[in-house]
């Protein structure tokens, strides 16, 4: 089995990562042209994961602090200032954590996801079948009854403001946008903080993702993901390929197989000081 060296792979990280002071994103158009290169990112790093992040691009590989002045922070500022401008997917998607998607790359993921016909009558299937939980139904129908809602209306129009709500409704929300059908659109001056998301139904927000995802196939879907996730990060453990996108060992085979034979990628490689089997990109070895 061959293996590749961790200094390589950090170094070509440090690249695709923008990383270094050189590269590093400097204003929201960077930032944009940034997720763009790379088809998707995180917001914050993942713990134990690995995938390029707006934080690392902009402050650096190094952990986010809870100053608030520190000037790395203002990723954050820029994630608020783009949530409503329609230039990225912004949503709890990967690990149900907040991913930043391009417009080009979200129909991929689209694809993969359980939207095929209409949004109203699949959630009701879903809940008929005991597929999803209750409070999942009732958020899906209150955006759709009353349109955009923020969070604390969102809360009550679904009827679960009450005390013992709070994590049923953070967990149904985690499902919905993971799944691709609600999305935050924008920010709200509400609450104690005057700080809120303001949700909204993915399907009515970018009408044209069913029809810019009907007739890719799951396996160009994944395919399409994978080259981009692999060409992010140089070289990967097939597990954690696994464990980011939710797909079965099958799933990861049969995709890696179909990107070997196009001279992409290599498999059957290894980390230096590991016996873990990981896929590489092909012109970073020998």
């Amino acid at each position: 089995m061959e293996t590749i060296s961790i200094k390589l792979i950090n170094e070509y990280r440090l690249k695709t990562w923008r990383m270094s002071p050189e590269t590093k994103l400097r204003s929201p158009q960077d930032a944009i042209q940034f997720v763009e290169e790379r088809g998707f990112i995180s917001f914050w790093p993942i713990k134990g994961v690995t995938l390029p992040s707006l934080w690392y691009a902009v402050a650096g590989d190094r952990p986010v602090p809870d100053n608030h002045d520190d000037p790395g922070h203002i990723s954050w500022t820029w994630k608020d200032q783009l949530l409503d401008k329609r230039v990225w997917y912004y949503a709890r998607v990967l690990k149900k954590r907040n991913t930043i998607i391009s417009l080009k790359t979200i129909p991929y993921f689209y694809a993969l996801s359980p939207n095929f016909g209409e949004p109203e009558e699949e959630i009701d299937d879903q809940y008929r079948q005991g597929l999803i939980p209750l409070e999942v139904k009732l958020i899906f129908q209150a955006l759709s009854d009353k349109g955009p809602l923020d969070s604390i209306s969102l809360r009550r129009e679904a009827h679960l403001s009450g005390p013992n709500s709070n994590t049923p409704f953070n967990r149904a929300l985690d499902l919905l946008q993971r799944d691709l059908k609600v999305l935050p659109t924008a920010i709200a001056e509400v609450g104690t903080w005057r700080y809120a998301f303001v949700y909204d139904l993915t399907h009515r927000y970018h009408p044209q993702l069913l029809e810019q995802s009907r007739f890719i196939s799951e396996l160009e879907a994944r395919q399409h993901l994978l080259t981009s996730y692999i060409q992010s990060v140089g070289a990967v453990d097939r597990k954690e390929i696994q464990s980011l996108f939710s797909w079965t060992t099958d799933q990861v085979k049969k995709t890696v197989g179909t990107l070997v034979q196009t001279g992409l990628v290599s498999d059957h490689v290894a980390f230096e000081n590991s016996d873990h089997e990981a896929i590489c990109l092909t012109s970073l070895l020998g």
